[in-house]
C-alpha cells in the first residue's frame, strides 16, 4: 500500500490527503477510500466523491450516479476526515476517485488531485506442469488484471471443500483426475475463483448463471446452474439448500408449495421460488448426488436479496 500523499494545487492553504494512492481489490467485495482535508477558514457545506464531470464540466457526486445507486455511502467526521464506501464492486467501478469540498468563502471550492486509483479484478486458477517428468500440476491463485493490495493469504478448495492448508498463492496437485479446484482470498471466502479440472476435463463442477440476485417481495425468481461430474459416476439426484449442512429446500415447511425444481437440459438445473418474502433472502447452493457415494456442493452459492419493496 502506498504512503499518504498530500497535494496542494492553486489555492494556498487548501489540500486533500488520501490515505492511499491506489487499491486493487476483488469484484463483489467492499472497499473504503479515505482522505482528510484542510482549508484556511469558513465552514464546509458540501463534501462528496466523484470520478467524472457533467456536460458543463462540474464534478458529479457518486451518490447521484445511477451505476452506484444503493452501493455508495459517505461518512464525514469532525476532524475533517471523509470516507467513501462502495459495496458489491464491479469491474466497471475501476476508475480514479477524487474528493471535493465546498466552503462558504470566496473561491471556496477544492478538488483533491490526483485522487485514488481503484482497480477491480477477478480471481482465477492457473494450471501449469510441476515437472515434465511427473504427472503433477502447480495451481496458482492469480488475479486477472492487477495485484491485490496488501499481502493476502489464500484458501484452497477441493471439490468445494476448503483446506486448512496451504495459505500461499500456489498449490501442488498430486491427486486423481476427477477432483476440481478453486481458490479464494481469506476474508473474502464468498468470492471463489471459477473451478478448474487440474488433471483433466472430467471433474466435479457447478457454475451458477448469476451469483447475486435482487428481487421484489411477492415476485418469482429462477436460480439456475450448470454442472459436470466424472463420467464414472451416474447421477442419482440433486437439490438446492441454504443451511451449512445440505438438506433439500423443498422439505422445509416455509417453502412448501413455493419451490419447484426443473432439469431443463442435460447438466442444467433451475430452482423456481414463488411468492417471495424477506425471509427468503439467503445464499442458495446446488447439491449433486451420484453413485458410489458421490456428493458435490457448488460453493459459494447464489446470494438472493428480497428488497421488500
Amino acid at each position: 500500500m502506498s504512503n499518504c500523499v498530500s497535494v496542494v494545487l492553486g489555492q494556498i492553504g487548501w489540500s486533500v490527503t488520501y490515505t492511499t494512492q491506489s487499491i486493487c481489490t476483488l469484484k463483489g467485495s467492499t472497499v473504503e477510500l479515505t482522505c482528510s482535508y484542510i482549508y484556511p477558514s469558513g465552514t464546509v457545506s458540501t463534501t462528496f466523491w466523484f470520478t467524472k464531470n457533467d456536460a458543463e464540466g462540474n464534478p458529479v457526486s457518486l451518490s447521484d450516479e445511477p451505476d452506484y445507486k444503493g452501493r455508495v455511502t459517505y461518512h464525514r467526521d469532525k476532524k475533517n476526515g471523509h470516507n467513501l464506501k462502495i459495496t458489491d464492486l464491479r469491474e466497471s467501478d475501476s476508475a480514479t476517485y477524487m474528493f471535493r469540498f465546498i466552503a462558504d468563502q470566496t473561491r471556496g471550492i477544492y478538488s483533491g488531485d490526483p485522487g485514488v486509483t481503484l482497480s477491480v479484478t477477478d480471481l482465477q486458477v492457473m494450471v501449469t506442469p510441476y515437472s515434465q517428468m511427473l504427472p503433477s500440476k502447480t495451481l496458482t491463485c492469480s488475479t486477472t488484471s492487477c495485484s491485490l493490495t496488501g499481502n493476502p493469504t489464500y484458501t484452497w478448495y477441493i471439490n468445494g471443500q476448503s483446506l486448512s492448508w496451504p495459505t500461499s498463492q500456489q498449490y501442488t496437485v498430486w491427486s486423481p483426475k476427477t477432483e476440481s479446484y478453486s481458490c479464494a482470498v481469506k476474508g473474502h471466502e464468498d468470492l471463489h475463483s471459477p473451478v478448474v479440472c487440474a488433471q483433466g476435463k472430467e471433474c466435479w463442477r457447478v457454475t451458477y448463471t448469476k451469483r447475486r440476485i435482487c428481487v421484489l417481495k411477492g415476485s418469482t425468481v429462477d436460480i439456475s446452474c450448470s454442472y459436470t461430474h466424472p463420467t464414472s459416476y451416474i447421477e442419482q439426484g440433486s437439490f438446492w439448500f441454504t443451511q451449512k449442512h445440505p438438506v433439500d429446500l423443498s422439505l422445509y415447511p416455509e417453502y412448501a408449495g413455493r419451490v419447484e425444481y426443473n432439469r431443463n437440459t442435460e447438466n442444467h438445473h433451475t430452482m423456481i421460488i414463488t411468492d417471495l418474502t424477506e425471509k427468503d433472502s439467503a445464499e442458495y447452493k446446488f447439491r449433486l448426488l451420484t453413485t458410489d457415494e458421490g456428493r458435490f456442493s457448488g460453493l459459494p452459492g447464489v446470494m438472493l436479496t428480497d428488497t421488500g419493496k
